[in-house]
């Protein structure tokens, strides 16, 4: 392949890690503007409510929806690469029809399940009729996740990213009002329309690119078993990962404190999502891609491979950025009484290099169909992580929770690469190998001025680390991508 065509695919996966990465930054400012306002008017309770209930829905809907959100990308990116409308059209006619079949099962399942529901999640006071009444949130977000497959198959970024922000400015300018008006009553209420926006804002996209079609045939629901087998496998390696979740929690609580619990959540949920930045054009632009790559190996590898140079490249000077300012983030974010999780982010930041390394490979045998190998990953992941962390606090207390957490994932980057490597014959290439020693290697150091006793050094150190980071991953990226010519050939026309 020639240089410029290289160029031309890096510019692709910079330019849309880069606009859903923006997605994302928009969708955090405005939640925690909405997340201040809630809080004024419900207080501390009124929040504990609300996300007691999108929890648990959120569990009932990922269970329930049969996988359809992802596996169905796979089915119907292959014939969206192949340019064949008409089985494009009929790929879409079977994710629709499953998606009811979904949304219906879900509905009905969450209302039955009302009582049990209940008791999982409160020990105080009766919530069923409260469930009952948000068992139709489970099947909107079942038919929103179809549509969102949809656009993301078809390569509709510019929709995905469309119906992220209009989804989150209407969050703010719904739920506000609501709330003001009646309380905690009207919790209930707002979460249901903000399932129904969403999947409303989904279908006026998806249904621009493909009109809607349905067919309870024999036929079209016996076309989509492949989907569901493989969906079914990622419901159950989801449902692993709240298990072992709740393990892990329920143990923090019984040898800490429930005080202790809310600093390790508080802790992984900083660490984890404010790094989603860069891994949220993951499911919505490298998956597609990768599902359309027909056979192993070559192409397979250099899909994957160029996914984590641009990963690798753009996630760590936040990183590190991350570590040297994290005791200032923390009181900014929280309050001085969540100091004590410091040490605990940081070690954890480091597990994100190897997860941005891990990540497009873990995706490998879920575009190839196999849910059986990624549920056999999953499940050694979510044992491993549940073993060490409980002997890693034990023993380090947080800190070593959070040192669990970076060994298991260095442990689950060598299984998976090994793994993978003997089933799906992919390899991780010279350059990848060469960013990640250069840019682990500067995180490691970051991490290392945090034992420094003087304060002030410290910073300078890790400021002058930021600034080395930033450095290399521009100048790596300036020299594979078109983007810097583009945007200084923006600018100039703008002179002129």
């Amino acid at each position: 392949m020639k240089n410029t065509d290289h160029k031309e695919e890096y510019s692709h996966v910079v330019k849309y890690t880069g606009l859903f990465a923006g997605v994302q930054v928009i969708s955090i400012l405005v939640g925690l503007i909405r997340n201040k306002l809630v809080a004024l008017i419900l207080g501390p309770a009124g929040m504990g409510l609300i996300t007691l209930f999108q929890s648990t829905i959120r569990m009932v809907s990922e269970i329930t929806g049969l996988g359809i959100p992802t596996s169905a990308v796979r089915d119907v990116s292959a014939a969206y690469e192949e340019g064949d409308e008409q089985r494009l059209r009929d790929k879409v006619r079977v994710i629709r029809t499953w998606s009811v079949i979904a949304a219906v099962l879900g509905m009905v399942i969450c209302a039955v399940l009302s009582p049990w529901l209940n008791d999982w999640t409160f020990n105080w006071g009766n919530h069923t009729l409260h469930f009952v009444l948000l068992s139709p949130v489970v099947a909107v977000m079942a038919l929103a996740g179809g549509e969102m497959a949809v656009l993301k198959a078809t390569r509709q970024l510019r929709a995905l990213a469309r119906v992220s922000i209009y989804h989150v400015i209407m969050a703010l300018i719904i739920t506000v009002p609501i709330y003001f008006f009646f309380g905690e009553a009207g919790i209930v209420p707002s979460i249901f329309l903000l399932a129904f926006v969403q999947m409303v804002l989904a279908m006026i996209f998806s249904y621009r690119r493909i009109p809607l079609s349905l067919s309870f045939s024999k036929k079209t629901i016996g076309q989509g078993a492949g989907m569901i087998r493989l969906g079914l496998g990622l419901v159950a390696a989801v449902s692993l990962g709240y298990v072992s979740e709740f393990l892990i929690r329920s143990y923090l609580n019984t040898a800490g404190t429930l005080e202790t619990v809310g600093l390790y959540n508080a802790g992984y949920m900083l660490a984890i999502v404010y790094s989603s930045l860069v891994f949220a054009a993951m499911e919505t632009d490298y998956f597609p891609r990768l599902s359309a790559v027909k056979e192993a190996g070559a192409e397979l590898n250099q899909v994957v491979n160029r996914q984590i140079e641009v990963s690798i490249l753009l996630i760590s000077p936040m990183l590190v950025a991350m570590i040297v300012f994290m005791p200032i983030i923390i009181p900014l974010l929280y309050s001085p009484d969540f100091n004590s999780v410091i040490p605990m982010v940081q070690i954890i930041l480091l597990a994100l290099y190897f997860r941005a390394v891990k990540l497009p490979v873990q995706y490998i045998p879920l575009a190839r169909g196999d849910s059986l190998f990624y549920f056999i990953m999953e499940a050694i992941y979510a044992v491993g992580l549940v073993v060490l962390t409980i002997l890693g606090f034990s023993r380090h207390g947080l800190w070593g929770a959070g040192l669990a957490i970076t060994l298991m994932s260095v442990i689950d980057f060598i299984i998976l690469n090994v793994c993978i490597g003997v089933k799906y014959r992919y390899r991780l290439s010279v350059p990848v190998i060469k960013y990640a020693v250069v840019q682990i290697g500067l995180g490691a150091l970051t991490y290392a001025t945090t034992f420094i006793g003087n304060c002030y050094l410290s910073y300078a150190i890790g400021i002058l680390l930021i600034g080395a980071s930033t450095w290399y991953s521009v100048k790596v990226l300036k020299s594979k991508t078109r983007l810097w010519e583009a945007l200084k050939a923006k600018i100039w026309r703008k002179k002129s």
